[in-house]
C-alpha cells in the first residue's frame, strides 16, 4: 500500500467517524427526545430512527447510481448536506414537539446514512483487490472514534439547550459539515488499482448476481447482523429507562455498544485474511449469541453492558466478513447496483427491526425481544453453515 492509498484511507475512515458519529447520536438521542414531549405513546418513540432507517432504504439505489455516474466525492458530498438538512429538521421538530416533523428529519437524514454505508465499498476501490478485507476494516475502525465522540459529545449536549437533546441534534448539523470539508481532501480513483479501464465483461441482470451463493448468503447474513444489532441497540435506551437506571447509563451503554461495533475493525481484516470469511463470520454469530445471554439473565447495569458490548463484537465479525464476501460476487461494471441492492435489503430489514424495537419492548419486554434476537442470529448461521458445506463440496468435487 503506498502512501497515497493510505492517506486516502485515513481521510475517508475520519469521514467515517464523524458519519458514524452522527449516526450514533441519533440513536442515543432520538428515543428519549420524543419520550419528553409523547410520554403517552413511548412506544412511538424509535419511529425517526425507524424512518431513518427507510430513508437508507430508498435513497441506496440512487446513492449508488449517482456515485457511478459522477464519482465518490460528488456522491459523499451530496450526502453530507442532506445529513445537515436532517438533523436540521430534526432539531426543528423537537422544538415544535413534533413527532412528524422529526419523522421528516429522520428520512432525509437516512440519504446521508446511505453514503455512509458506501464508505466501505469506496475503500475496496482505493487498495489492489488483495487488500480488500484490510480496506474495509480500516474504514470501518474509524467507528471506533466514531464511539468515543458520538456518546461523549450527546452526554455533554443533550442538557445545553432548551427542549433537552436540541443542542445534541445542533451538534450533529456541525459534524456533518465537517465531513464535507474532509470529502473534498480525498482522492478517488476512476479504476481501482490492478485494473483496467475497460469493464470486466458485460453487466449481467440484478437477479442473476442476486442468486449466486456467496451473493445471497452475505446478504442474508449482514441483513440479520444488522437487524438484530439495530434492534437491540434501538430498544436498550428504552428499556434502560424503564429498569429504573438513569439516562446517563444510556449513553454509556451506547458507547460500550459501538466500541464493540468498531474496535475490531483494527484486526478483523488481519483475521479474515488468516482464518477466512466464513470462519470470521460464524465466530460472530456465536458471539452475538454470547452477548444476548446476559441480557436474558437480567437488567442490572452490567447485564445491559456486557451484552450490548458483545452484540457489538458479533456485528463486527458477521458485517465485515458478509461486506469482504459480496465484493467478489460482482464485475466492476455491475457495481453499483449490486451494492444498491445488497444494502437496499440490509436497511430494509433494519427499518422494520428498529420501529418493532420500541413497539415491542414497550409490549413485550426487554427479555422477549432478546429471544426474537437470538432466533434470527441462529437462522444467519445457519445459513453460513450451508454455505461452508457447499464450497466444500465443489472443491473437493
Amino acid at each position: 500500500m503506498n502512501t497515497q492509498m493510505r492517506r486516502n484511507l485515513l481521510l475517508l475512515a475520519a469521514c467515517q467517524a464523524m458519519g458514524q458519529a452522527v449516526n450514533t447520536m441519533m440513536f442515543a438521542a432520538t428515543a428519549l427526545s420524543v419520550a419528553t414531549f409523547l410520554p403517552q405513546h413511548r412506544e412511538l418513540a424509535t419511529l425517526p430512527v425507524t424512518m431513518q432507517h427507510l430513508g437508507v432504504m430508498l435513497s441506496v439505489f440512487p446513492t449508488a447510481l449517482l456515485m457511478q455516474r459522477f464519482g465518490r466525492r460528488l456522491g459523499f458530498r451530496v450526502g453530507s448536506v442532506t445529513g445537515m438538512i436532517g438533523a436540521g429538521i430534526c432539531a426543528y421538530g423537537l422544538v415544535q414537539g413534533s413527532i412528524l416533523i422529526m419523522c421528516v428529519g429522520g428520512l432525509i437524514q437516512g440519504y446521508a446514512v446511505a453514503s455512509l454505508q458506501m464508505y466501505r465499498f469506496a475503500a475496496v476501490e482505493l487498495v489492489p483487490g488483495a487488500m480488500r478485507a484490510k480496506a474495509i476494516s480500516w474504514v470501518t475502525a474509524g467507528g471506533i472514534v466514531a464511539g468515543i465522540i458520538g456518546p461523549s459529545l450527546t452526554n455533554l449536549t443533550y442538557d445545553t439547550m432548551v427542549p433537552v437533546y436540541l443542542g445534541t441534534y445542533a451538534t450533529m448539523v456541525v459534524m456533518h459539515v465537517v465531513v464535507f470539508i474532509i470529502m473534498s481532501l480525498i482522492r478517488f480513483p476512476t479504476v481501482q488499482p490492478g485494473e483496467t479501464a475497460a469493464p470486466a465483461g458485460p453487466q449481467r441482470p440484478l437477479w442473476q448476481i442476486a442468486i449466486q451463493p456467496n451473493y445471497a448468503v452475505s446478504v442474508i447474513t449482514a441483513m440479520i447482523a444488522f437487524g438484530t444489532m439495530s434492534f437491540l441497540m434501538s430498544a436498550s435506551p428504552l428499556a434502560i429507562v424503564a429498569c429504573g437506571l438513569p439516562q446517563t447509563e444510556a449513553h454509556l451503554v451506547i458507547f460500550m455498544h459501538v466500541m464493540g461495533m468498531f474496535v475490531p475493525s483494527l484486526f478483523t481484516g488481519n483475521l479474515i485474511q488468516r482464518y477466512g470469511t466464513m470462519r470470521i463470520m460464524t465466530i460472530g454469530g456465536v458471539i452475538l449469541i454470547l452477548g444476548i445471554i446476559p441480557a436474558l439473565m437480567g437488567v442490572g447495569e452490567w447485564n445491559f453492558r456486557i451484552s450490548l458490548t458483545l452484540i457489538g463484537l458479533g456485528w463486527n465479525f458477521m458485517f465485515v466478513g458478509a461486506t469482504t464476501l459480496v465484493t467478489t460476487t460482482y464485475r466492476p461494471s455491475e457495481r453499483g447496483k449490486a451494492q444498491a441492492l445488497n444494502d437496499f435489503l440490509i436497511f430494509g430489514v433494519t427499518a422494520i427491526s428498529s420501529f418493532l424495537a420500541g413497539y415491542l419492548e414497550e409490549k413485550l419486554g426487554w427479555a422477549a425481544i432478546n429471544w426474537i434476537g437470538l432466533t434470527l442470529v441462529v437462522i444467519a448461521l445457519a445459513a453460513v453453515a450451508w454455505l461452508s458445506a457447499s464450497s466444500r463440496k465443489t472443491a473437493a468435487a
